[in-house]
Order: C-alpha cells, then sequence, then structure tokens
C-alpha cells in the first residue's frame, strides 16, 4: 500500500515559493510557513524557536507570518540541513543574542556549496526557473531586498545536544540523510513531536535520491536506512517534514518508514547481487524493481537512479565496457563521421520508425546523433522532441519531469530558429 499523503499529489512533488498569507497553525505552540522547503515556529513562554528559515527572498514572508503568531525574541535558530533553502533566511530571522544551531558538518556542506554555486545553479536552474520567476513576480513585503544567508552556526554538535527553553524540551539528533551528511532531526520528547527536514528527501513516503540529476555528492543507501531506523525508534506521533503537510499517527509513521527501509534495502542488495553475478550497470537498471509490497513512489527519487548510484558509489565511474571510458574523447565525437556515412535523412527516418515503433530512447539516441553533426536538422529535432513529451507524459518524477521539459522547450527553441 503506498502513502495516503503524497502518492495523490498530481505530479508528486511542486515547488512553491512562500506565499501563505499567514502561518499554518499545526498546535496551540507550533506554527508552519510553507515555501520551497517548510519553516517552522515554536512558542514558548521564553521566546520563540525558528527551525529553517527558507531562501532569503522567503524570509519576509515566514518572519511576517511568525510576527503575527508570536512577536516574542528569537532566542534560537535551527538548520536541519545546510542546503540553501533552510539557511537563507537566518540573517533577517537573527536579533542579538540569537543562537544558530547546527549539526557541526554544516559549514563543510556550505562552504562546498559556496565553492560550486556557479555550476549548481547553472545545472539546477531547469528545475527551479519557474519557482523563482513567481517568487520574483510577488510584490515586495516592503523594506531592503532580502540577501541570501551564508550563515555561521553559534552552536554546532557531532551526535547530540539538548535545550530547554519556556519549560519545553528540544533534542537535537545527528542523523546523515537522503540530501545531507550534516542533517539533524529536532526531537520534543514531551509531545513525540518529530522536525525532520527534507532527511529522507523533498517527499514523504517516495524512494529518496541517492544522487540527484541537478548534480551533488553520492549519498549512501546504508547510512539512510540507519537515519531511517533512528527515526522509527524514536517513536513519533507527528512529524513535521521539510516539504508539504504533517505526517500524524505513530502506527502510520511507523508503517511509512519500515516499507521505505525495506524498499531501500531491496534496491541497495539486489544492486550488490547484480554486480558480483557480473551483471552490467545498465542491466541492473532495467531489471531491478520495487515488488508491490514495498512500492514507495518515485516522485523525487527513482529507483534506477538509486541502482546506478549505489552501483558507482561501490564501483566508481569505471564500467570497463570501452576503453575510451578513460579517455577524454566521447562517443558523440564520431557523431559527424556517422552522419556523413550514412546520411543525416537516412538516420533521421530510422529515429522515426524506432519513435513509431515504442522504443523512445532508442530513437533519441539516433537523433542525438544527427543533431550532434547538424542542429538545424528538422526531422531530427521533430523526433526529439516528441520522444521527450512522449517521456514526460509517463512521468511523475519532479526531476526528470523538470528535465524532460525543459529539453522539449530548448528543441522547440532550436526548431523555430531553424
Amino acid at each position: 500500500m503506498s502513502s495516503p499523503l503524497y502518492r495523490s499529489r498530481p505530479g508528486g512533488f511542486d515547488l512553491q515559493p512562500a506565499s501563505m498569507p499567514e502561518a499554518l497553525r499545526i498546535n496551540d505552540f507550533i506554527h508552519a510557513s510553507h515555501g520551497l522547503s517548510n519553516s517552522y515556529l515554536v512558542s514558548t513562554g521564553d521566546g520563540r524557536v525558528v527551525i529553517n528559515t527558507g531562501m532569503g527572498f522567503e524570509a519576509p514572508v515566514h518572519k511576517r507570518n511568525y510576527d503575527a503568531v508570536d512577536p516574542s525574541p528569537t532566542r534560537y535558530i535551527i538548520l536541519t540541513q545546510g542546503h540553501v533553502d533552510h539557511v537563507g533566511g537566518v540573517d533577517l530571522f537573527r536579533e542579538p543574542g540569537t543562537e544558530v544551531i547546527a549539526q557541526s558538518g554544516n559549514q563543510l556542506y556550505q562552504s562546498e556549496d559556496a565553492r560550486l554555486r556557479q555550476a549548481r545553479q547553472r545545472r539546477s536552474i531547469f528545475a527551479f526557473a519557474r519557482a523563482i520567476a513567481k517568487a520574483s513576480a510577488k510584490p515586495s513585503t516592503g523594506g531592503p531586498p532580502p540577501v541570501q544567508s551564508a550563515p555561521v552556526p553559534t552552536i554546532t554538535f557531532d551526535e547530540r545536544y539538548d535545550f530547554e527553553l519556556g519549560g519545553l524540551r528540544f533534542q537535537l539528533h545527528a542523523v546523515p540523510g537522503a540530501e545531507t551528511n550534516e542533517s539533524l532531526v529536532v526531537w520534543l520528547p514531551q509531545h513525540r513531536i518529530l522536525f525532520t527536514g527534507n532527511l529522507f528527501g523533498a517527499l514523504w513516503g517516495h524512494i529518496p535520491n541517492l544522487v540527484t540529476i541537478r548534480g551533488d555528492r553520492y549519498r549512501d543507501s546504508l547510512v539512510i536506512i540507519d537515519a531511517i531506523q533512528h527515526v522509527i525508534d524514536l517513536e513519533p506521533e507527528l512529524i513535521l517534514y521539510g516539504h508539504h503537510d504533517a505526517i500524524e499517527g505513530k502506527q502510520l509513521i511507523r508503517d511509512e518508514l519500515e516499507r521505505l527501509r525495506e524498499a531501500l534495502r531491496f534496491v541497495h542488495d539486489r544492486t550488490v547481487e547484480h554486480m558480483n553475478a557480473g551483471k552490467d550497470v545498465w542491466t541492473a537498471m532495467r531489471e531491478i524493481v520495487l515488488p508491490p509490497e514495498l512500492d514507495v513512489g518515485e516522485g523525487y527519487g527513482m529507483v534506477r537512479w538509486d541502482v546506478r548510484a549505489i552501483w558507482e558509489t561501490y564501483l566508481g565511474w569505471f564500467h570497463q565496457q570501452s576503453t575510451t571510458e578513460l579517455y577524454a574523447t566521447p562517443a558523440a565525437s564520431v557523431h559527424a563521421d556517422l552522419v556523413e556515412l550514412a546520411g543525416a535523412d537516412t538516420i533521421a527516418q530510422r529515429a522515426r520508425a524506432k519513435l513509431d515503433a515504442g522504443e523512445l530512447l532508442e530513437a533519441l539516441h539516433l537523433a542525438e546523433v544527427v543533431l550532434d553533426a547538424q542542429p538545424d536538422h528538422g526531422a531530427a529535432l521533430e523526433v526529439a522532441i516528441d520522444v521527450h513529451e512522449q517521456l514526460d507524459q509517463g512521468s511523475e518524477n519532479f526531476w526528470l519531469s523538470s528535465w524532460l521539459r525543459h529539453q522539449a522547450d530548448q528543441l522547440r527553441k532550436r526548431r523555430g530558429q531553424s
């Protein structure tokens, strides 16, 4: 049985910048403000705690929402991970005396993100452009333009950090997860409430990304399995996740997490079996499919991507299929020769035949041979556009659909210019 919470969402995941007119009440002392990732306000009798702050351009919305509910001082800001959509609003929320808490690896992650900012922005814009455009089109909340924070925490810890505020006990557990190795969860033991950030990826009840197609470090499936077990062992009754709504119910949470744990273990173990049996990664990507009882959804990650990530985490990028993998000359370097020998029109016709036969990826391989040699070849462009559109029709994965739509748009632009 798949998650009743998020599998029903069309497309699985949709990025929406912060725009809520007021904070969403979770209970008497917790409020949320949703955006590119969720921010949470915990009110106590001795000040407030803000858990994640959104992007810099979203923070004014979050702060306005929280100030309307609880204007008391912000005593603590807790960062569940170092991603830009969690840390970006820290400077706006920070006041004299505010403590900023993060796991000890937070600065290492932020430094890496800053080092690769241009590359990561360029590689991820296909997925985030629409959301950023929506945010830019919204009227200003007043004051100077917000700045994206790159905060230095005032408190860091390795394994666990506890504090109490206004009679409310906070336990912070370091739990490396599906997005960063410096993830933490915030546990309120008196109420059995857990704030997880995006510990298991952006979507609850879906297979995590062990590496994102925008580009990031590989994530270790066995480490994530340990993180899942850590959360199971806490026995939370309410999880406030990094995206969308709360997940409520001790048994529902346990059932969903146990299924996620076993699904990831299945993918890991079957991949290792394929490796030891001498099968290539492409065979493993085709053959390894979750059984129905472990269907956890693929709205954000995908099983076949995780198979390849596990494979390359263990064995690296050299697949031993061609000596050319060891050199700096890609297969595309001879595409022009193939077009000259076979003829662009002939290859494009075969690509169309493959497409008509339902062999979409084979059709795209052939179309790309032509387009590498003749970027404005009309028939090849039409095939490539049709392939991307048909692949998108069968996708409910955020990353895959974002890429397919972006590529189709780029191909249409080329067709219009030819």
